[in-house]
């Protein structure tokens, strides 16, 4: 599915028309912290589809130069989801890693060059020199040390003689810049923590600002697009690459971050409710993870469709999670299999209907797809009924079960309830209805309007399984609206899962595999659990408010 066309791509047309550049490169940076989300989506969307649209290299490369939180568990798993939600390998995997003698290099050159020198102030001083929006910051008192005394420094840094804290690498801008980035930002820091790939080679790690330009130039990326946030640190990305000497050099394009109605767009937010056990891992159904879209049953195919709704441009919004659920639902319309299935059951016994006999009515695949044919249900005098379908006190036009009114059965008989059986709890456990036979998928002889149609299994032809149903996992639209930063989980949607056990459904369903997935009709969309054995997750109800 090609990305929709953006102001991205107007941008690499003209490139490509002017000849600044001969062919495109992209890549995406995650940093391996943590599982990604949809937001991230947005950022591989833009960064493969625009490889793809023009012919170019699509890179993937792990920010990992910061290694405190950085695991082989979430390598493992960006690369899963990059290619689940691509279709395809990128066309390279690299690692901020990889580069880090070349980073060490290039800080040697800029220090030999008079624009990077060492600085011991602790990091309090640092904010406190930087000054503010309003105020120009103050030079450090280091910050004039001789191009010697400061390649010793940086050497005793890597050599490891100095602690956590105890002096940073800075690069020499300008502190009255207007640019609080510019204002001699630091690009290398101490940090004796093994890194995942690099073991205890390094306890100097270079900054994002500083490793990233970098990264980009050695790969040949020549459109490196991020989202808005970095769009003040642009100036510091062309320092860079400037005063390093690459030529050609990568430009930097930023735009608008992806904001979700009820829910919540950061690693570390979601990694507290991985942390503290709010949900069932970082693939929980209700998660905007992509594992956890996936494992609920999104499609790829789905998330681009909503990315490309959405938009990409540079202004901030905030969209609407129905919409996603509007691109999932009109796509399983077209394309998911009908099966029924009875999520909470009440017993039906046709009392005028032979015991033992078993007959079938066709029912179709997808009413959308005539192509995709019909299957036969069995019919039987004891069938499963939702229990919702029955009322004995039916509010104005409720047109299904009730006592001494009629419903057809889904493409068979209509059936009259005659008698509400009560346990000794006073539970209605059984409904005893007549058929009239005379009507098996056809129309009364007499000719009465039948108003409602309610769904059914045969009691001796189903079975029994479990389902998950999914709400948003927030209780308010904006979170960090309500809330601060501090309390966003107390806003957790309490009814968000609802485990129903003892699901009737359609005997086929036994051989169904992780991946396909169904309309249970008259109930939403629905696929089985990658994680749970036997148990149905909900993808999405079969209703929206959303206009498209």
């Amino acid at each position: 599915m090609e990305e929709t066309a953006n102001f991205i791509h107007d941008i690499i047309e003209k490139d490509l028309a002017d000849n600044t550049v001969e062919s495109i490169c992209t890549r995406f940076p995650p940093e391996p912290n943590g599982y990604l989300h949809i937001g991230s989506a947005k950022a591989i969307r833009i960064n493969h589809g625009s490889a793809r649209k023009y012919g170019g290299r699509f890179n993937l490369r792990y920010d990992d130069t910061n290694p405190e939180r950085e695991e082989d568990e979430y390598v493992r798993a960006i690369y899963e989801d990059v290619k689940w939600l691509t279709g395809e390998e990128p066309d390279g995997v690299f690692y901020g890693s990889d580069y880090f003698d070349k980073c060490y290099e290039f800080a040697v050159k800029l220090i030999r060059d008079g624009k990077a020198y060492v600085c011991d102030l602790t990091g309090d001083e640092m904010r406190e020199y930087r000054g503010t929006l309003t105020e120009p910051g103050k030079e450090s008192p280091y910050r004039n040390r001789s191009v010697e005394e400061n390649l010793l420094l940086f050497q005793k840094m890597r050599d490891g003689e100095f602690g956590n804290g105890r002096c940073t690498l800075r690069a020499k801008i300008d502190m009255a810049s207007p640019n609080m980035n510019m204002r001699d930002p630091a690009i290398y820091r101490i940090n004796h923590t093994p890194h995942h790939r690099q073991g205890d080679k390094w306890c100097i790690y270079p900054l994002y600002d500083y490793a990233h330009p970098i990264q980009d130039a050695l790969e040949g990326v020549t459109h490196s697009c991020c989202s808005i946030e970095f769009e003040n640190h642009r100036p510091l990305y062309d320092w860079v690459v400037e005063n390093i000497g690459f030529n050609p050099a990568p430009h930097q394009y930023e735009f608008a971050r992806l904001n979700m109605t009820y829910t919540v767009m950061s690693k570390r937010y979601l990694r507290e409710l991985v942390e503290n056990k709010l949900v069932d891992g970082w693939d929980d159904p209700r998660m905007p993870t992509l594992c956890g879209l996936r494992r609920r049953g999104y499609t790829p195919s789905a998330i681009a469709d909503f990315l490309d709704r959405a938009g990409y441009a540079k202004a901030q919004s905030v969209v609407a999670i129905d919409m996603l659920e509007h691109c999932m639902r009109e796509e399983l319309n077209a394309t998911a299999e009908r099966r029924v299935a009875v999520l909470e059951p009440l017993l039906v016994t046709i009392t005028n209907y032979p015991e033992g006999k078993t007959e079938t009515f066709a029912l179709p695949n997808n009413p959308q797809s005539p192509d995709s044919g019909t299957r036969e249900l069995p019919f039987t005098n004891r069938l499963y009924v939702e229990r919702g379908d029955f009322s004995e006190n039916p509010p104005p036009k409720f047109h299904r079960l009730k006592v001494g009114f009629e419903v057809r059965l889904m493409n068979s008989y209509i059936i009259r309830c005659d008698e509400a059986v009560r346990d000794e709890n006073g539970e209605i456990v059984e409904l005893l209805c007549t058929a009239d036979l005379e009507t098996g998928n056809g129309v009364p002889a007499d000719g009465r309007k039948i108003k409602g149609t309610i769904h059914w299994l045969s009691a001796e032809h189903c079975v029994e399984s479990a389902v998950m149903r999914y709400d948003r996992l927030f209780a308010v639209e904006n979170v960090f609206e309500v809330s601060g930063e501090s309390d966003f989980d107390s806003h957790l949607n309490k009814q968000s899962l609802a485990k129903l056990c003892g699901v009737k459904l359609e005997k086929s369903l036994e051989s169904a595999k992780v991946g396909e997935r169904y309309q249970f009709v008259r109930n939403g969309y629905f696929c089985l659990d990658s994680k749970h054995a036997g148990v149905w997750n909900e993808i999405v109800g079969l209703k929206s408010g959303f206009k498209a």
